[in-house]
């Protein structure tokens, strides 16, 4: 017994099973060679670009030549603007309202293309068809269709307000890109809804049948309790997306007319080319914050959510 202790390998002592643990949680060095050539890209692409702006928020330059800091100017400066004001408010808004818009016509299309239909699946197809075309091209469509053809067809059936093209209104060129945003934005919310009312089992609908529940009272009690999930995942992710608008502005409206549908992006990108650059990339830091702060609010809301 003394020789087989005294022969027993340095380390015998750990258990098997921690010393199994322990080699299948250790990562191998490989790994880290495959992750390093996208890790220096993203510094390189994202993270110093950021870092670089950000310190050129705290300073007077133009973009290009000599520069002086000076503190929090810029900063100080936006909270006072009009300008900036404005397009947060048109910016916020207008999210707030095409989330609604979006997720309440996803989520009735959903039940409609989920139930015992004919040809439900081809219309499914075409339902997702608008997600797969590129924003300014649908915008530059619906342009033609708001400046030309709206108008002609308000003037042939006598209707006086749709004989000036929406998108000349400042009261009612918001709503154009309502429309189409919600247009283009639909289909990715209406995929999230389907597979959130095919997860509900079929059973649950069953007992509700013979328990003589009505259509109305199924869809009310059963799947809307049972998506509420794939419902905050949609608003969240949807209001976070539309607060980046930019390129169906851009297609539609223009920021116009005047400035009263001008975004946070597109005022942002526009200082850049005008001279303000120091104090757009203040603007784009604040953007950034606020963006941040509803990613952290995403990943809170969807951390074990069934959608993912």
């Amino acid at each position: 017994m003394a020789t087989t202790a005294a022969t027993r390998p340095i380390g015998s002592d750990v258990a098997p099973s921690t010393r199994v643990r322990e080699s299948h949680t250790r990562v191998p060095r490989t790994f880290y060679l495959f992750l390093l050539p996208t890790l220096i890209l993203f510094t390189l692409c994202i993270t110093l670009p950021a870092i670089m702006g950000i310190t050129f928020s705290f300073t007077d330059s133009v973009g290009f030549g000599e520069f002086e800091f000076t503190g929090l100017t810029n900063y100080v400066a936006l909270f006072s603007d009009p300008a900036i004001r404005s397009s947060y408010l048109f910016t916020i808004g207008f999210a707030l309202v095409t989330v609604l818009l979006v997720n309440v016509v996803a989520f009735l299309l959903a039940v409609g293309l989920t139930a015992k239909i004919r040809g439900k699946v081809p219309l499914r197809a075409v339902f997702v068809l608008p997600m797969v075309i590129s924003g300014i091209v649908i915008a530059y469509v619906f342009n033609f269709l708001f400046s030309n053809s709206l108008p002609q067809l308000g003037q042939a059936v006598g209707i006086s307000a749709l004989e000036q093209s929406l998108l000349a209104n400042p009261n009612l060129a918001w709503t154009t890109i309502v429309i189409v945003t919600a247009w283009q934005a639909i289909p990715s919310a209406l995929l999230i809804y389907i597979a959130g009312i095919l997860s509900i089992p079929g059973e649950v609908y069953e007992a509700a049948s013979m328990d003589g529940a009505s259509s109305r009272r199924r869809l009310l009690s059963i799947t809307l309790p049972l998506v509420a999930g794939y419902v905050v995942i949609n608003l969240v992710i949807g209001f976070k997306n539309f607060l980046n608008a930019y390129d169906i502005i851009v297609g539609l409206t223009n920021g116009g007319p005047g400035t009263a549908t001008r975004s946070v992006a597109m005022t942002i990108f526009t200082g850049f080319t005008g001279g303000d650059y120091a104090y757009q990339m203040a603007n784009a830091t604040i953007f950034f914050l606020i963006a941040v702060v509803l990613a952290v609010a995403q990943l809170r809301l969807t951390r074990g959510r069934s959608a993912f």
